[in-house]
């Protein structure tokens, strides 16, 4: 009788260290897969909207890059934008001849992300007003525009010059603004598609 007892005490130890139950794996499947399907539309649009803003650095970068040639070299240097709807190459045209040279500064903007006419993107008197008091928005062809700074860095002619960056697959994700101010520098906002502007940098 002991004996019998003892096999079945060491039958039940043994078979409770066999490990997880197929209903214990399909709860914790379960459990995986909702928690996907919750977060992954989540990420997609924070992946997305960092596709946005990677965009407009990209176009931040090429002007600071196109501004400090010009002070380096001690002479006007124009940063040129050039394209269609579905594609813009912006560069820092160094040699001054109209066309991105594999040597000069560029960077290309197509497929998802892309530059946009102003007459595209909502509340634009928002974001002048945002920009500062009185400010005019000169907004840039994104096909076939340019940007002119001085040998101090300045633009030239002085205005508040205005670039627009969206997913023209996906406009709910917003818009993002490069400004570019009389002095040289420049801010990068984010804007919804209700109009409301945000100074990023």
């Amino acid at each position: 009788m002991s004996k019998n007892s003892t096999q079945k005490s060491t039958f039940h130890r043994h078979g409770s260290d066999r490990g997880f139950s197929m209903i214990e794996l399909l709860v914790v499947l379960f459990i995986i897969i909702a928690t996907s399907a919750i977060a992954l539309p989540n990420f997609i649009k924070m992946f997305r909207a960092s596709q946005l803003t990677n965009g407009a650095t990209q176009v931040a970068d090429i002007l600071k890059q196109t501004r400090f040639q010009a002070i380096r070299r001690n002479t006007p240097v124009v940063c040129q934008i050039a394209g269609s709807a579905a594609s813009s190459t912006i560069w820092a045209d160094s040699n001054g001849n109209g066309v991105a040279d594999p040597a000069e500064q560029q960077t290309l903007l197509s497929g998802t992300v892309n530059l946009v006419a102003a007459g595209n993107v909502p509340g634009t008197g928002a974001l002048a007003a945002g920009v500062g008091t009185n400010v005019v928005l000169v907004p840039v062809s994104p096909t076939n525009g340019t940007y002119t700074f001085d040998q101090r860095g300045a633009v030239n002619p002085a205005a508040v010059y205005v670039s627009y960056v969206t997913n023209a697959a996906l406009p709910a994700l917003g818009y993002r603004a490069i400004v570019l101010l009389p002095s040289g520098s420049i801010q990068i906002w984010t804007g919804d598609t209700a109009g409301n502007w945000r100074l990023l940098e």
